[in-house]
């Protein structure tokens, strides 16, 4: 009887040790049960219904493709909620950065110089980008061409985010610093 206890006990031990991935019951129960938390949550930071249910949509997305280290954090819905809203400003900054480009070219577009001056710029600026060293070159046209996120890459590269950050900074820097000086 007691054997019995102690192997049980073993087994809970051993099977929270394996790095198993989170299977589909456990998700609905951990993850998809704060569907309406997180819609809301993205709904008032959005304030676009649209757009909240494609942040909760890419956010299960995410997590269920990281579902294996999900098994490791304490407070899952801490996790989510925090999660939920770090993706709703990242859109917020894209939107909003998206805006000033859009308005920035309507006002540009006017001056058949400055349409000259833009393509020049983009033209110096690719070829500049294709100067740098090849992980930074990776890097750049992940972030700034594809939209990628620093883990994404992180990920991609098996670098750290921190790495990544760093090589994506000295990359801007040095093609800010060679179209400053040109």
């Amino acid at each position: 009887m007691i054997s019995d206890v102690i192997k049980s006990a073993k087994l809970r031990y051993l099977y929270k040790g394996t790095n198993k991935k989170m299977n589909t019951k456990q998700f609905n129960d951990k993850i998809l049960k704060l569907a309406d938390k997180t819609y809301r949550l993205a709904k008032s930071i959005l304030y676009d219904e649209h757009a909240a249910q494609d942040a909760v949509q890419d956010l299960n997305l995410k997590l269920w493709e990281k579902r294996g280290k999900l098994d490791k954090i304490e407070n899952i819905t801490g996790f989510v909620l925090r999660a939920m809203r770090n993706l709703c400003l990242d859109r917020l900054r894209r939107k909003h950065v998206e805006n000033e480009l859009q308005n920035d070219l309507e006002y540009r577009e006017s001056d058949p110089h400055s349409q000259l001056e833009k393509k020049d710029m983009a033209t110096r600026a690719t070829v500049l980008i294709n100067q740098l060293p090849e992980l930074q070159r990776t890097i750049i046209r992940m972030r700034d061409v594809e939209g990628l996120e620093l883990d994404e890459i992180a990920e991609i590269t098996s670098l750290t985010e921190n790495a990544v950050r760093v090589n994506l900074s000295r990359a801007r820097q040095k093609i800010r610093t060679q179209l400053l000086t040109e």
